[in-house]
């Protein structure tokens, strides 16, 4: 059975081994999932999602991650140079483990990049770097598509069906994780536009004698009047006074 205190590359070999049954090799994966908790800095999430997929995933040295973000892809916390230059390459050339996986279906291997004739000119590219396997990953939960994981190995025919059935266990947990960590910066998002709005109608009521309903009105019309979103607007009017000038109001 599995050492359920082994992580990374160690949890890997022994929860694979002659014999195991899969969902030895899924609480082990999940294990090494909980140190995924989601957090409000979701670059800082996939930067120890990319640390932990390089470390679990058997054939794997290094790995990327590139999120879908109004409709373009983003490469973050590349494990290195040459892994930012080719997740750039993919979104650049809408071809790639990565491009099909967001888009088609949710896992891409490939042991010889460079003959693969199903991206041709990515496959030149990443040969040429060094790169001779890769799989790709889409990161998706019931609701929406997150992005893609990335992982390559210099050697050639490096991932095999274990690696490919363990990538697949490990990217719907960072998925979870990612997707989690994205809610809660955007919550804390809305949470700091809330407390800027509130202190700008502080700001409109001290200087004009109105109530908060008013105060919001005013805010509506002036960002309406400068074309700016209402949170621009009331980020400009709390950066024109000094702190001690400016409270909070509630309502809106």
């Amino acid at each position: 059975m599995c050492n359920p205190d082994l992580v990374g590359d160690e949890a890997v070999v022994a929860a694979a081994g002659p014999g195991e049954p899969a969902e030895d090799l899924t609480a082990v994966l999940s294990k090494i999932a909980r140190t995924l908790e989601p957090e409000a800095d979701v670059d800082r999430a996939v930067e120890h999602i990319v640390r932990a997929a390089a470390a679990t995933v058997p054939g794997a040295d290094e790995a990327g991650v590139s999120l879908l973000e109004s409709g373009t892809m983003r490469s973050v916390a590349p494990s290195s140079d040459v892994v930012a230059h080719l997740d750039q390459l993919q979104h650049r050339l809408h071809e790639g483990p990565c491009v099909d996986a967001i888009h088609e279906r949710p896992v891409y291997r490939t042991g010889d990049i460079g003959a693969d004739p199903r991206w041709p000119r990515f496959g030149r590219e990443a040969a040429s770097s060094g790169v001779s396997s890769m799989l790709g990953f889409k990161l998706f939960t019931s609701t929406s598509t997150i992005g893609a994981l990335n992982l390559y190995s210099w050697r050639t025919d490096a991932f095999d069906d274990d690696a490919e059935r363990i990538g697949e266990l490990f990217a719907a947990h960072a998925a979870v994780a990612l997707a989690g960590s994205q809610g809660l910066a955007h919550l804390h998002v809305a949470l700091r536009t809330r407390d800027t709005i509130g202190m700008a109608k502080g700001i409109l009521m001290e200087r004009h004698g109105v109530d908060a309903d008013r105060a919001f009105a005013l805010l509506v019309e002036a960002s309406q009047h400068a074309n700016l979103k209402l949170r621009d607007a009331a980020e400009w009017l709390v950066s024109q006074f000094r702190p001690e000038e400016v409270r909070p109001a509630g309502g809106h």
